[in-house]
């Protein structure tokens, strides 16, 4: 096997792979927020979209992050925790959808903001798109010199309507999921015919 193939093959798995380093806080790193900003990780984890295969990385000094469940999380109670680690850069897979929940270890950080919730979104299954039509046959068009009755409901009548917040960020995350692909696949197939051809 050539070695353009090969680097070929390589480049082609690390475009399709889909998962992320986040640092959690980013620059802030994880610590005690301002008390001016006790949501302050609330609000980053609001920013970013988390996928299962994602990973977080928190970076900390003479301090510790525990891995917990909804309840500690929610009582700050670092007592019985699922994970726990304390070498000032923990690194933490996010491999399944759901929620996530952290804390910090040391006495009263968590009370204070320095706890973090993450929602991991589910794989989505993509339908086939069907086909629409370009114009109605011809008949369905109204005959020339008859108008539509005003009584018939505006194209508004039939817009979807997300009916929760999850709904809208749902969609806006698949299409980003679709622009992805979309872009990828084409050129990732024009790669291997070329190889191919050579």
């Amino acid at each position: 096997m050539s070695h353009l193939f090969k680097c070929v093959i390589l480049f082609i798995m690390l475009c399709t792979t889909a998962s992320r380093e986040f640092k959690v806080g980013d620059h802030f790193g994880w610590r005690v927020p301002d008390p001016t900003d006790t949501s302050f990780y609330t609000h980053w984890a609001e920013r970013n979209r988390f996928q299962v295969g994602d990973s977080l990385v928190f970076e900390y000094e003479n301090d510790s992050v525990l891995s917990v469940e909804e309840w500690d999380y929610f009582h700050c109670d670092a007592s019985n925790p699922i994970t726990a680690f304390d070498n000032g850069k923990s690194i933490l897979n996010l491999d399944s959808p759901g929620a996530f929940y952290f804390i910090s270890g040391t006495a009263h950080h968590c009370s204070r903001g320095q706890k973090l919730l993450v929602e991991v979104m589910s794989p989505q299954h993509h339908p086939v798109p069907v086909p629409v039509p370009e114009s109605p046959p011809p008949s369905l068009l109204a005959p020339q010199g008859i108008s539509l009755s005003p009584m018939s409901p505006s194209p508004e009548a039939f817009s979807p309507v997300a009916s929760s917040p999850y709904d809208s960020i749902a969609e806006d995350s698949t299409s980003i999921m679709l622009s992805n692909s979309a872009v990828m696949a084409p050129f990732a197939t024009f790669l291997v015919v070329l190889l191919l051809a050579l």
